[in-house]
């Protein structure tokens, strides 16, 4: 083996998230993430001579190491080396952008680099839950929707077409305190939830097909309700109401969230960090997802993202 590099992009929270049934009628934890332009990690693997162990650095990512080892033991064979991880990027963790997976997806990505050879995104997928409990889609190179269930790594729908833009002005709830990701499956809901998820998935699989970027955005409000009922969503909402606000989506687990209009920056964008300001919402800078991507860092976190 040689050194081996690999990356992986973060994300900003969900579009959608819920229970949905999959192939044969069961249902599982599902989301389809919003992709965000502004961050992401890098991952350096230097394989060592002697051992097995994986040392990372900056230490206390144990999610990246972990599949480092696994991605050994798939690569190289059970038990058999080990190396030196260095991770960079300045992703803040725990608020939702999906840090922990892009640890782990460039992790496994060097340590493929450092094999010579290339994992495929689906068996990407389920060394990262392996790694984590719960994982982000980050490892799908294509920008095509995907609803997956994070607690299999299994891809339960690749949605039609593609997000249409959309001008995010991201933001922190509840003053931006970190959350971690519980280790447990979460408890299946009753059928009638589980039926209100499946029109958000209808409707989602709709608004994508028609480029409908206003229909993509009641999806993703609607989902935030019914996600998080702490009054944070209906905080946010009253806050940024006015002309050109399409909707809010928020992290599945995390205190990110962003205000969704319509593309093109100037004075909505302006107008909407203004408002989150004066409720006492942080805001963290505004980017443009789906089609042209320009990311513009504003406030107290535009540098880290």
């Amino acid at each position: 083996m040689r050194p081996g590099r690999g990356s992986a992009p973060c994300h900003h929270g969900e579009l959608l998230q819920g229970f949905f049934r999959d192939s044969v009628g069961a249902a599982r934890p599902g989301l389809v993430t919003l992709p965000s332009p502004v961050a992401g990690v890098r991952a350096e693997f230097r394989p060592s001579g002697t051992g097995t162990e994986v040392t990372v650095r900056p230490p206390g990512r144990g999610k990246a190491a972990r599949a480092a080892r696994l991605a050994l033991d798939a690569v190289v064979g059970p038990a058999t080396g080990g190396g030196l991880l260095t991770l960079h990027g300045a992703v803040p963790p725990g608020l939702g952008l999906g840090s922990s997976t892009a640890d782990v997806v460039a992790a496994v990505r060097a340590v493929a680099d450092a094999a010579d050879v290339r994992i495929a995104p689906p068996t990407l997928a389920r060394l990262a839950v392996a790694a984590e409990a719960a994982s982000d889609p980050l490892m799908f190179e294509d920008a095509r929707p995907r609803l997956f269930a994070q607690r299999d790594g299994d891809v339960l729908e690749v949605l039609p077409g593609g997000l249409p833009p959309l001008l995010v002005v991201g933001c922190l709830l509840d003053g931006g305190r970190p959350v971690d990701t519980p280790a447990c499956r979460p408890p299946e809901p009753r059928p009638a939830v589980v039926a209100t998820y499946e029109e958000l998935r209808t409707a989602l699989r709709a608004a994508l097909a028609a480029g409908d970027a206003a229909g993509v955005a009641r999806v993703a409000t609607r989902s935030a309700q019914l996600h998080r009922t702490d009054g944070e969503v209906d905080r946010l909402l009253a806050a940024v109401d006015g002309p050109g606000v399409l909707g809010v989506q928020i992290a599945h687990s995390g205190n990110v969230a962003g205000v969704l209009l319509a593309p093109g920056d100037g004075p909505d964008a302006e107008r909407v960090t203004a408002a989150l300001r004066a409720a006492g919402i942080v805001p963290t800078g505004w980017f443009t997802s789906g089609g042209a991507r320009h990311p513009r860092p504003v406030g107290a976190l535009g540098g880290a993202w």
